[in-house]
């Protein structure tokens, strides 16, 4: 079905209804499994970033050297960037985005859609040409799948989190990733 949002020519994706809203439509175990080329392929531009356990383990703000060489070789290659936290009081997130040369936006509130459409409007792109990689099916994933975003799900980083993901969030999370993976839909 077409986006009638997307830009003639760009690649269009289907809307989302029911549990195909939590359904992410790639899932790595690390970012440095994503491919530029992969990226471009599917028309993407700019990539909005989760933080915690998705770049760094939670609550941390050491980059490793392998994440940040995957960041610098997508920044070289032309695509943009944005760190998208649900963070409130911390300014981690804006150091991290400073160092690594890209817009922040913090209390986006994942996953409602605002925070999402602060992300695009800051890297100048449409939700046809963005991408969104995070760790968390019920905010990263779902607000880009609300939003039109191509989603890509990583594995956490590290066990340690809040511990509301890891008790509330975490349980539903695995069930629905074993659903779609028996329907065939990872």
């Amino acid at each position: 079905m077409d986006n009638p949002g997307a830009p003639a020519g760009e690649p269009k994706r289907s809307p989302r209804r029911g549990l195909h809203l939590f359904c992410p439509d790639r899932l790595v175990n690390s970012v440095l499994e994503i491919a530029p080329a992969e990226l471009r392929q599917q028309g993407i531009r700019g990539i909005i970033l989760d933080l915690d356990n998705t770049l760094v383990p939670w609550r941390r703000e050491e980059i490793s050297p392998d994440v940040m060489a995957w960041l610098t070789r997508l920044k070289s290659e032309g695509f943009q960037l944005c760190i998208l936290s649900n963070s409130v009081l911390s300014r981690r997130s804006e150091r991290i985005a400073t160092l690594l040369g890209c817009p922040n936006v913090r209390q986006a509130r994942k996953p409602r859609r605002q925070g999402f459409r602060r992300a695009m409007e800051a890297m100048g792109t449409t939700p046809a040409e963005t991408a969104v990689i995070g760790d968390q099916m019920f905010t990263d994933i779902l607000g880009g799948n609300r939003s039109g975003i191509y989603t890509i799900m990583v594995r956490p980083l590290h066990s340690r989190e809040f511990l509301y993901t890891r008790l509330v969030s975490r349980p539903p999370e695995r069930l629905l990733l074993r659903l779609f993976r028996r329907r065939g839909y990872l």
